[in-house]
């Protein structure tokens, strides 16, 4: 009876975390799936185990098998990774905190395919040309990891992918050619915390991981950027066109909850039907190893000339047998309008997943081919609507949040992140898990919702006019719990005593450190106007770490241009995530004094504050 209740409980965890009904769990989820059936697993050992499910899922039998070991063995190191044996795979020692687990693999494609990217991308950028030493990135061993040691790249690679993220001047770099361990870690604080305010998850990987250039938490990481980067223009507002996916039956908002993932079979069935092709792509995987789909699909979206030079592409390269030289023949096709990034020809035969979507997504992106949608009211997002679903995404919200309004209408992501904030405070017998039947689904949904907003009032939120049914039904209301959720994540850091501080007791301090540090600025309150021009951040930054500013930078007149107001707050963002503090706010929030997002400014600062007295006692 004892079996039947466990094999019934893991059931019910694992379709807790199968919020798609697939039969599969995101290897993101695998942690809280196993601390829901009471084991609690290390993240750097759930890292670990998930390194060897290169597509990035678990099934049940896996999560089974995962489970088992964990109760009984609590050993993975010969057992658990499933390698594809496909690919080629390179095993990496690993460190002495880790000693149970000595080594750690990562696919060679993906190296190279990274390797390809970052060269392309980063080919105009003076310094990396110039002065770094080592760009382009060479292919052969380790030569990726080593470039990335100093932080520079992966700082650059950020911006890349969303820009203005950070201020490069704040970037520490080489002084004849050396750049010494201290200034290294300072550079990869700052790339880690600014991964993490475009929606990365970092949890478990610190400066000094990537110092020691650790192959699978580069390109795990690495991964994370550039897919943001990818992915950023797949939306309405960037390519209007898309409305035409939808069928008759959906809306904008639903559209705007898809995955990329999603968007782009669709587009790409979209095209393959413009071009007479019956093919259905289901996935990047088992569907495009023939490369049937690709032929056809440059065919379609192909511009009619590069450079003056006409573009005629035709079904040519499906006349070779071999499916490896079939491939390189439509890749020779993809290269003619400069779109060979990411996979090479034995990629595509093998169904790499991750790189046939970077693939899609990049030809997406260079050349979208859909046509005029007419007119209709774009639905975009928000700032605040977006820092809120960074700020998500970065603790690891599964599946990831598209559309804050959509997403989180059956209240799982919301019940996820709550167990996060305030950990150990969900009651998972009480929380509704997929797959929800049609008939009773919905009310189980709401059920969820409303268990969302009891957890919430036992925080003490301030939550008033708003149930689960508002949360199910998408209504705007929804932010305002969310970002109570953010407040309290932030104000964590700074409990005192059990109790969480208050916002008197932020200013107090700040005003004080500023005094003691002989500043002359100072300020009344999150709402002060003298605060849009951010001289206070940066002279409370530089109050917390004498010498860390660099006041040459900081535009200090009178009278600002909201250009100038601009540099000085993405300045003073950068600086603050260079000493440690994970800020989410964006510029603009500080230019124009959005009360709520420079809290969590100032309480960063704080927190980093406090974090720097108690080394110094």
């Amino acid at each position: 009876m004892a079996d039947e209740n466990d094999a019934t409980e893991t059931r019910e965890a694992f379709d807790r975390f199968d919020t798609q009904s697939k039969g599969v769990i995101s290897t993101n989820s695998l942690g809280d799936a196993l601390a829901a059936c009471g084991a609690k697993v290390p993240g750097f050992k759930v890292r670990d185990i998930c390194d060897g499910y290169k597509d990035g899922t678990l099934t049940f039998d896996d999560f089974c098998k995962i489970l088992s070991q964990v109760k009984t063995k609590n050993t993975f190191k010969d057992n658990i990774q499933a390698f594809d044996v496909k690919k080629k795979v390179n095993v990496h020692a690993g460190s002495e905190k880790s000693s149970g687990w000595t080594t750690h693999s990562y696919a060679e494609e993906e190296k190279l395919a990274f390797v390809d990217w970052i060269n392309f991308r980063l080919i105009k950028d003076f310094y990396l040309k110039n002065d770094s030493g080592y760009f382009p990135i060479p292919e052969e061993g380790d030569a990726l990891f080593k470039a990335l040691r100093d932080g520079i790249i992966l700082n650059k690679l950020v911006n890349d992918a969303v820009e203005d993220t950070v201020d490069e001047r704040a970037i520490n770099m080489p002084s004849n050619g050396k750049l010494s361990v201290f200034k290294m870690q300072e550079n990869q604080t700052l790339a880690l915390n600014s991964c993490v305010a475009i929606g990365c998850n970092v949890v478990n990987i610190g400066a000094q991981d990537l110092i020691e250039a650790k192959p699978h938490l580069c390109l795990g990481l690495l991964w994370q950027v550039i897919r943001i980067g990818l992915m950023a223009k797949i939306t309405l507002k960037d390519c209007p066109g898309l409305r035409a996916l939808l069928d008759e039956y959906e809306s904008l908002e639903q559209m705007l909850a898809m995955s990329p993932e999603e968007i782009l079979c669709r587009w790409v069935n979209y095209q393959l039907n413009k071009v007479g092709c019956k093919t259905v792509v289901k996935n990047f995987t088992s569907d495009i190893k023939d490369s049937e789909v690709y032929a056809n699909l440059l065919i379609a979206v192909a511009p009619d000339d590069v450079d003056g030079i006409p573009i005629r592409f035709g079904l040519e390269p499906l006349n070779i047998a071999d499916l490896t030289k079939r491939a390189e023949a439509v890749l020779a096709n993809a290269e003619t309008i400069d779109a060979r990034s990411f996979v090479r020809a034995k990629d595509i035969v093998n169904g790499n997943q991750k790189l046939n979507l970077a693939f899609v997504a990049n030809l997406f992106n260079m050349y979208p081919a859909m046509d005029d949608a007419g007119d209709f009211e774009i639905i975009e997002e928000t700032r605040e609507e977006k820092t809120m679903r960074n700020w998500m995404n970065s603790l690891g919200a599964t599946p990831r949040v598209k559309y804050i309004y959509e997403d989180l209408k059956d209240g799982l992501a919301m019940i996820q992140l709550f167990d996060k904030i305030e950990n150990g405070c969900v009651d998972w017998k009480k929380v509704n898990t997929p797959p929800f039947k049609a008939l009773g689904g919905g009310m189980k949904k709401i059920e969820n919702c409303n268990y969302a907003i009891e957890l919430g009032k036992n925080l003490s939120f301030v939550i008033v006019g708003i149930d689960g049914k508002n949360i199910n039904d998408g209504d705007k209301l929804t932010l305002g719990v969310v970002w109570q959720m953010m407040r309290h994540y932030t104000l964590k850091m700074l409990t005192h005593d059990g109790k969480l501080i208050k916002d008197n007791e932020i200013i107090k301090w700040c005003n004080e450190k500023l005094q003691e540090a002989g500043k002359t600025s100072s300020f009344g309150g999150f709402k002060d106007a003298s605060l849009s021009n951010s001289l206070t951040v940066i002279d409370l930054i530089d109050a917390i770490t004498p010498g860390h500013i660099n006041y040459s930078l900081v535009n200090s007149k009178d009278t600002l241009s909201e250009e100038e107001k601009f540099l000085n707050a993405r300045y003073a963002i950068t600086m603050a995530r260079k000493l440690g503090a994970r800020i989410f706010a964006l510029p603009e929030d500080i230019t124009e004094v959005n009360p709520k997002m420079i809290m969590t400014v100032f309480a960063c600062l704080m927190s980093v504050g406090f974090s720097k007295d108690q080394k110094q006692q």
